[in-house]
């Protein structure tokens, strides 16, 4: 299974490009005719991220700029597209981490939730670039990985990438995190984003936002690593966005072991929406940002060293 809304984007516009190929069409129109179900397909699958819309939009793009083009060519474009949504991804990532690592200082520990590694993207992450940047900058880090349940993202594998990259990492059960703050043990946290809209709303891995409600009780600052192709300015407020749900089996059973009572009822949502007070500031490869001022991005010209804010 394919997870994370980076790596979610880039799979759907590489299999747009694969499932282009077959196409038998003659012309532009009918060319973009047999697209344009394959794409409704993709949009349906993951609901909540942004990025296959984003993803879904630039490969249309490239179609209709090219309409004077063979079929074949426009095939070949759309491969070439994809290709490149993924290469930019990791560089974006990279940028991410450069402006993240600011925050962290030499023998901080960050909390991360859920998975934002390299597994959920085309590589080095969202969440986990500033740590790894940290790191390349000689800053001695300690990450503190909640277990993420039900599908256990944080244990399985932010926790397993982590110690690839040689980190020093402790994996928590989701209930600890309170309590560790109020010991003063976390200094601040980092998380990824599904989609982030205009007023700075973020919308996460289920469980973000009783992090986020904790660390702002504590006094421990909250970070959103956001890609710019993640934050939808068209939906004003997170109240909007849709949230997907999973199958309850996700949480009813552990390694295909029953643990709830026969017939109970189960709520699983697969994400929630922190509401943008309780952010501190979203990480983008542009700089870091108030959610205040995440609309201003949209703007044409604007000078963004104003709008940056620094450790």
């Amino acid at each position: 299974k394919i997870r994370g809304a980076p790596a979610i984007g880039i799979a759907a516009a590489m299999g747009l490009a694969r499932s282009a190929m077959d196409v038998k069409a003659k012309s532009y129109e009918e060319f973009l005719s047999a697209l344009e179900p394959i794409m409704d397909t993709l949009l349906k699958t993951r609901p909540t991220a942004v990025n296959i819309r984003w993803a879904m939009d630039r490969m249309k793009d490239v179609v209709e700029k090219n309409r004077d083009q063979s079929v074949d060519r426009l095939k070949e474009l759309l491969v070439e597209e994809a290709k490149a949504i993924l290469e930019e991804d990791i560089e974006v990532n990279r940028a991410i981490g450069v402006w993240g690592a600011q925050f962290i200082r030499d023998g901080d520990t960050v909390l991360t939730h859920c998975n934002a590694g390299a597994l959920a993207t085309g590589g080095y992450g969202t969440a986990t670039a500033p740590v790894l940047v940290a790191l390349e900058q000689g800053k001695k880090v300690r990450v503190i990985a909640d277990e993420t349940r039900p599908v256990l993202q944080g244990a399985r594998l932010t926790a397993w990438e982590l110690m690839q990259a040689g980190v020093d990492v402790t994996v928590i059960t989701d209930n600890s995190a309170g309590a560790l703050m109020r010991k003063g043990e976390i200094d601040l946290c980092i998380v990824g984003t599904d989609r982030t809209v205009r007023n700075g709303d973020v919308a996460n891995k289920i469980g973000t936002y009783m992090v986020a409600v904790l660390a702002k009780e504590n006094a421990v600052p909250f970070y959103v690593a956001a890609p710019l192709s993640s934050i939808d300015f068209s939906i004003p407020t997170g109240d909007m966005i849709p949230i997907e749900e999973r199958p309850p089996e996700e949480v009813t059973h552990i390694r295909d072991r029953q643990i709830t009572p026969d017939g109970v009822k189960v709520i699983n949502m697969a994400f929630d929406v922190t509401p943008a007070r309780y952010v501190t500031a979203i990480i983008t490869e542009k700089g870091a940002f108030r959610p205040k001022d995440l609309k201003k991005l949209a703007i044409d010209g604007i000078n963004l060293d104003e709008l940056r804010i620094k450790a």
